[in-house]
């Protein structure tokens, strides 16, 4: 999987030129034009990295990492900014940043600098992970808790249940039969049509469009696949 960028960034010219360059490199690029915005994508779903200036609008890149931190997000972060007074790197340091570049900058430095913090920070990359993202869904297995495009999405144990199963066994079909064994458990007495509507279910508060499911299929005859 490839590691996916969080650019937090209000100034577009520099945001088309080190998105299209991140790109060219192989990572997956999210953008976010004010600091609002860029807490709830980071609060909201998994990144390997976040680029977040400090100058941005309606929250400043200081303010953006501290209330990260305080959440108890930990993804690594460099921070961008048109100062050079040595006491802006130290409070970002102090905030939790990992690296700090005063504009204007290398892009091969940047670069550089992001290959090195990746270098030291595993991907989550396996449903079995902590945090397991798929489309604007993030599912934090520590937590227990589901968001989707950083809003909280309220699930029933047992949906929370089915949710993790599929994830744990992504790609694989899976029949009514097993679900019901694996998520209901031998002692319960459901039946086949009590899969269907938790599926349904799923789908209704996950999916874009409900109708037409793009990870949670239908196996005509077989069961259910999760594609994610």
């Amino acid at each position: 999987m490839n590691r996916r960028i969080l650019l937090v960034e209000d100034e577009p010219g520099l945001t088309l030129i080190l998105s299209d360059v991140l790109r060219s490199e192989g990572y997956v690029v999210e953008n976010a034009q004010d600091g609002e915005r860029g807490l709830q994508l980071a609060t909201g779903e998994y990144f390997d990295l976040l680029v977040l200036d400090v100058g941005l609008p309606k929250k400043n890149g200081f303010d953006v990492l501290r209330d990260l931190r305080q959440r108890g997000v930990t993804t690594p972060a460099i921070m961008l900014t048109a100062r050079g007074q040595v006491v802006d790197k130290i409070l970002g340091l102090k905030l939790g940043a990992d690296d700090y570049l005063t504009k204007p900058f290398d892009t091969g430095e940047l670069l550089a600098r992001i290959e090195a913090i990746l270098r030291r920070t595993p991907a989550v990359t396996t449903p079995t992970a902590e945090v397991y993202v798929f489309g604007d869904v993030r599912v934090d297995s520590r937590r227990a808790t589901v968001t989707r495009a950083g809003e909280a999405v309220e699930l029933t144990a047992r949906e929370y249940q089915l949710l993790r199963f599929l994830i744990e066994n992504r790609e694989s079909v899976l029949s009514r039969d097993e679900l019901l064994d694996k998520v209901w458990g031998y002692d319960a007495m459901p039946t086949t049509r009590t899969v269907d509507v938790h599926i349904g279910l799923l789908r209704q508060k996950l999916e874009p469009n409900p109708r037409l499911p793009q990870y949670i299929l239908t196996v005509h005859g077989l069961g259910y696949k999760f594609l994610g």
